[in-house]
């Protein structure tokens, strides 16, 4: 039963059987005849079939719920029973907003510091990929914005607010300022992280709220490609002063604070809302609950 359970989540993130096969290193035909054996012991039909697939029916939809949260315990449990035999050891997967890399690779090194037998997986993810990929039970938790977007049904732990610099070259007309303002910022040449990042979208409020639109000429959804544009030319760009003091480091750049109205972003952990967590799991949480600077 519960590989036919992981079977209708992958079939409903990768909303493609093939894909959803290819995921699981199995055939489609497998595939195929796993969520027909589940359609047959619950006796409704889970999936709209056709040419292709159509989606799932508002039957599927609530088994995917359920699916979830069954496949998600049985995890746990094995995790568990794991950890009773062998100790505290296995690997925690996290998904992180790109502008909180470095908090995450210090909370991973605390916790490895303390346990470890205990593995990381940390990748770079937008907030609304870390949400789903947490429904999605493809990650353990994810360090993402806590008040700026609907997190739905999740256990969050604050642990740090955001305060934002302008990045520019020594050289640049903003440079030998104390601080500057949003307003001011608006005519500069910017290069900003993409519209799909929650940080953009954050900052594009900030100009919006005096006012301003920013000129954003390059994007990327990588805070290392933007550092390097500032570098390369007449560009600036804006980040969280935590990321910024790393990429800046010895380069020949500079930061100007800027000047920002409360409340300021806060950014902490989000895991799901099951509980009881993982050993593992409640080990890296509770590990990162003392370091709250809020």
């Amino acid at each position: 039963m519960l590989n036919k359970l992981e079977m209708l989540i992958a079939l409903s993130k990768e909303q493609h059987f093939g894909r959803a096969a290819a995921h699981l290193g199995i055939t489609q035909p497998t595939l195929s005849a796993g969520i027909r054996q589940l359609e047959d012991q619950f006796g409704v039909k889970l999936v709209h079939r056709g040419s292709r697939f159509g989606g799932l029916t508002p039957e599927g939809q609530r088994a995917l719920i359920w699916a979830r949260q069954i496949v998600g315990d049985a995890r746990k449990m094995r995790e568990e029973m794991r950890a009773t035999r062998d100790g505290l050891s296995g690997h925690l997967r996290l998904a992180v907003v790109p502008t909180a890399l470095t908090w995450a690779s210090d909370l991973v090194c605390r916790v490895n510091q303390t346990y470890g037998n205990i593995t990381f997986s940390v990748l770079s993810r937008s907030s609304t990929e870390i949400l789903q990929m947490l429904d999605d039970l493809e990650i353990d938790a994810g360090l993402t914005y806590l008040d700026n977007e609907p997190l739905g049904r999740v256990t969050t732990i604050p642990l740090y607010q955001e305060h934002y610099v302008l990045i520019c070259r020594p050289d640049h007309a903003l440079a030998g300022q104390t601080n500057v303002t949003w307003d001011q910022l608006a005519t500069c040449r910017l290069c900003l992280l993409t519209p799909d990042m929650q940080n953009r979208r954050i900052i594009n409020h900030q100009f919006q709220s005096v006012g301003a639109e920013p000129t954003a000429l390059i994007e990327s959804n990588s805070t290392v490609v933007l550092t390097r544009n500032v570098m390369n030319g007449d560009w600036a760009t804006i980040l969280p002063t935590n990321m910024a003091e790393f990429l800046v480091g010895e380069r020949d750049l500079t930061m100007v604070p800027i000047t920002q109205s409360p409340p300021c972003p806060t950014v902490g952990l989000v895991a799901p809302h099951q509980e009881p967590f993982t050993p593992v799991l409640q080990a890296f949480l509770d590990t990162a609950r003392p370091l709250a600077s809020l």
